[in-house]
This record gives structure tokens, C-alpha cells and sequence, in this order.
């Protein structure tokens, strides 16, 4: 978190830049595709800065030392010292340039070790990084069918009412508890996940965070009935990750001049929770909470959507959409309709 730290400096650096070209050359799904290349080529990029600042760190050493090196005719001067620091680092043992000193050879050992050592890190960074993204789009994944897409809170605790009730939205609160706690370690160990995007349409990690704190802030502003205690928990691990990330990428809370639900969307969120057999408080203390709530986690919300040019989810789904899981690429008729959906498949391929 500190800011002179050359990881930081590099994200800072290529980061807004990807991002202004990109929204500059695309929209909608297009754009997002563009901005998740960044992730992983800027992770295998910053292993070549490491690399690149080590080798030259270490010619610069041969090169204090006097650059005490038996040198070809053809070579000679710091381009020595860096042919002498690259092929050490990577243990090629050309032997064409080799010390010739006590301390050039101490510093070619040393470097040499700091090469098998760099790359042990690399082979065991990578599949940790993946292991963790891995467990943070599972769980993503399933808000298509649980929430929606993209998802909103009011689905969430719609799905959710119908069989189990207040048992099931338990159950779905701990879950989530335990979701925002390994993203809150995972972003905080490895700040570059929060550059990797969700393969999945209207899916994000910072969407399915958002919908963990708007559900949690629901239940404690006097859903009745509901299971308080546990909520209390979920937001409170929730909040922690999303200001902890924020205050990872130096971006502090931002206000939006519209607000993100209104007073006609509070009226339609009522209605639709009402339907469902979940009915929120109506007195005055509890809209204040309410409100007390959002304003905790919004701003730093709209701080991370901004830096990382994601969408905040809505709090209500639009109507008549479908999620994600019931269309696909071919359908163009009900999405549910296999039948025709097969006819019209084979109307094009085979017509």
C-alpha cells in the first residue's frame, strides 16, 4: 500500500492507459472483453519488469565492482556488465564473459541464486493466483440463477423466500459471509485479481460484493423475521473487504449525484419484497438505518466501479429480462422453448 512500490507504479502506469484506448475503441460486451486481456498480460508483463530490474540492478553491481570480467575482443563496457547479469540470472553458462574477481564472482553466485529463486516464486505464484480466482467465479457463477444478471438484491432475497424462507436466506447470508471473507485475503495477498474480469456477462466480483451488501443492509434495515444477526456478520465482512480493496487501489469514496435507488425505486422495492412475502419496515427509523447503511459501502462502491470500469448492479431487475442461464447464443425465440430453438437451428444449418 505504500507508494513507492514498483508493482504499484506499474499498474498505475499501464492501467489507465489500457483503459482509455479500449473505451475509446469499443462499447458494451466488446469493452469488457478488451479490459480482462489486462489482467493477465499485465501479470506476465510485471514478471518481466521484475526480471529485467534485477538483471540491470546486478550489472550495475559487476559494474562497481570495475566490471572484473574476462571479456571476448568484441566485447566490452556496461553492455558486458548486463550480458554478464542476463545470462547469470537465467544460469545459461555460455561462459564466453566469466569473473575474474573474488567479489564479481561472489556477486555471479549470488545472482545466480536469486535466478532459481525468482523463477520457484513465478511457478508457485501462478497457480496460487488461479486457484483464487478460481474459488471467487464459482460462487459469481451461481448468482446468474440465484439473483439474476445482472443481479440485484430484490431477486437475491426473492429467489431465496419461496421454498426455505428465512432458514434458506440464512443459509445464503453465511455463504456469502465466507465468500466476501476469501475475497477480502485473496484482493488484499493479490492485489492483480482485482484486474481479472468474470468470464460470465453482467457478472462481476465487485457486482456480487455490491449484492451481498445491498441484501445485508435490507435485512437490518427491518425485513421481518428475517435472520438480523447473521446479516449484522455478512455486511460487516462485506464492508471490510470493499473498503479495504478501495484503500488498496488509493481510490477514496466518491458521492453520485443520482441516486442509485430513489424514492420510486424504494416504493417498487417495497412492492416487490411485499409480493414475495417479505414485507420491510415502514417507519421512519428504519428508512434512517436504511439510508446509514448504504452510505457506508456506496461511495466506496462507486470508487472501484470507477477505477476498474465495472457496472453497479441496480437494486431492482429489470423486468421482463431473462437471466443469462435461460438464452443463449442461438435463441432468438422463448429461451425455455427447446423445440423451436432446435427447429430454427436447423432452418439455418441445414435449409
Amino acid at each position: 500500500m505504500r507508494r513507492l512500490r514498483l508493482a504499484r507504479l506499474f499498474f498505475r502506469a499501464t492501467w489507465h492507459p489500457w483503459s482509455f484506448l479500449a473505451r475509446a475503441a469499443y462499447s458494451g460486451s466488446r469493452l469488457d472483453t478488451v479490459l480482462g486481456f489486462y489482467g493477465p498480460l499485465s501479470l506476465l508483463l510485471l514478471v518481466c519488469v521484475w526480471a529485467s530490474v534485477l538483471i540491470f540492478g546486478f550489472g550495475m553491481l559487476y559494474w562497481a565492482l570495475g566490471s572484473s570480467l574476462a571479456l571476448p575482443d568484441r566485447i566490452g563496457g556496461f553492455g558486458a556488465d548486463l550480458y554478464m547479469s542476463g545470462t547469470t540470472f537465467f544460469t545459461l553458462g555460455l561462459g564466453d564473459v566469466r569473473p575474474v574477481t573474488v567479489g564479481a564472482r561472489a556477486v555471479t553466485v549470488a545472482e545466480a541464486g536469486m535466478g532459481f529463486g525468482f523463477l520457484a516464486l513465478v511457478v508457485a505464484y501462478l497457480p496460487a493466483l488461479n486457484q483464487s480466482f478460481s474459488r471467487r467465479e464459482a460462487n459469481i457463477s451461481m448468482l446468474d440463477a440465484r439473483a439474476g444478471s445482472p443481479p440485484t438484491a430484490v431477486r437475491m432475497l426473492e429467489k431465496h423466500n419461496q421454498e426455505g424462507g428465512m432458514d434458506e436466506i440464512r443459509v445464503l447470508l453465511f455463504q456469502w459471509e465466507q465468500w466476501s471473507a476469501e475475497l477480502l485475503e485473496s484482493h488484499l495477498s493479490y492485489p492483480v485479481l482485482g484486474y481479472y474480469r468474470s468470464q460470465h456477462d453482467n457478472q462481476s466480483w465487485l457486482a456480487a460484493l455490491t449484492v451481498v451488501l445491498d441484501t445485508s443492509a435490507l435485512v437490518l434495515a427491518g425485513i421481518e423475521g428475517v435472520c438480523t444477526r447473521q446479516a449484522e456478520m455478512t455486511f460487516a465482512i462485506a464492508r471490510h473487504a470493499v473498503v479495504d480493496i478501495a484503500a488498496v487501489f488509493n481510490e477514496p469514496p466518491r458521492r453520485r449525484e443520482k441516486d442509485r435507488l430513489g424514492e420510486e425505486g424504494l416504493k417498487v422495492l417495497k412492492e416487490r419484497l411485499g409480493a414475495a412475502g417479505l414485507k420491510l419496515a415502514e417507519d421512519r427509523e428504519a428508512e434512517r438505518r436504511f439510508r446509514r447503511l448504504r452510505a457506508s459501502y456506496e461511495p466506496y462502491v462507486y470508487a472501484l466501479a470507477r477505477y476498474f470500469r465495472f457496472s453497479v448492479p441496480p437494486w431492482i431487475p429489470e423486468p421482463g429480462k431473462p437471466g443469462d442461464w435461460e438464452v443463449s447464443l442461438w435463441e432468438q425465440t422463448d429461451p425455455l422453448d427447446r423445440d423451436a430453438v432446435h427447429r430454427e437451428w436447423e432452418n439455418n444449418h441445414f435449409r
